[in-house]
């Protein structure tokens, strides 16, 4: 199943999808269009029972250079429309964020500004060796004030600081080290890296990863004590559920699960 859009390509063949960023001739900058089209193609996600993971890139060599600048300086709106308008781009971070889906960046070339941000609420982010990271913005006399929360969410406050207040730029490697993405490979073997991610995500219940997401928020977003009651029958459900009577006996006869096959 193919869905057509005109600033990315969505693609759906269960149990995963594939979300490609495609506005090359500006290296995927992100253009009002392409989050509202991104934001769509994550709520169309959220309805899919049969798929487990989506994977974001972007086309020809980059992920994502950041807001298109031409559109925002020739923007011409009130306050309100404004408001509005860039706060679409917190909507869609919130959706990638808290998708029920196992959201896996995967980083070659350019990922700057918003596609920085892109990848911060990304669960799973691969990137390749010579991927350029950055947060230009300052030095464009602008600010990343959409992005910035979930940046120190992902990466600490020190670090944040350090890259919002210099607008540096870093390689994979360095990523890698900041806690930005979890694995770094050389650009050539991108591709099987990521598959190597899938394969495992594979060998998981759909109804649990997505019980997962929940999990990881609530506990995020309440304290221990405010949570018990909320995981206890978390836990009891999932216990008593299909899926996990089923990965419970295959474990005990060393068989794979039915949903891993």
């Amino acid at each position: 199943m193919t869905m057509t859009f005109h600033t990315i390509e969505f693609t759906i063949q269960p149990p995963f999808a594939e979300i490609t960023l495609n506005r090359p001739r500006v290296r995927n900058a992100m253009n009002f269009q392409m989050v509202d089209e991104l934001i769509a193609a994550f709520e169309e996600l959220s309805t899919l029972d049969d798929v487990r993971a989506v994977v974001v890139r972007g086309a020809d060599g980059n992920f994502c250079a950041g807001g298109d600048l031409n559109e925002l300086q020739g923007m011409i709106l009130s306050e309100n429309e404004q408001e509005t308008r860039l706060g679409r781009l917190d909507t869609l971070l919130k959706a990638v964020n808290r998708s029920p889906k196992v959201v896996i960046a995967q980083v070659d070339g350019a990922a700057l500004g918003a596609g920085f941000g892109l990848v911060c609420v990304a669960d799973i982010a691969i990137a390749s060796t010579t991927a350029s990271f950055g947060l230009p913005e300052a030095r464009l006399g602008i600010a990343p004030a959409i992005i910035a929360p979930y940046v120190i969410q992902r990466i600490g406050l020190t670090r944040t600081r350090l890259l919002m207040l210099t607008g540096v730029r870093f390689d994979g490697v360095s990523a890698h080290e900041y806690g930005l993405v979890h694995e770094v490979c050389p650009a050539e073997i991108l591709d099987q890296c990521v598959d190597a991610i899938l394969t495992e995500v594979r060998e998981c219940s759909p109804v649990a990863l997505a019980v997962c997401k929940r999990l990881i928020w609530e506990s995020v977003d309440h304290s221990t004590d405010n949570s018990l009651a909320f995981r206890a029958h978390l836990l009891n459900t999932l216990r008593q559920s299909s899926d996990g009577q089923e990965g419970m006996q295959a474990f005990r006869q060393k068989r794979p699960p039915r949903w891993a096959t």
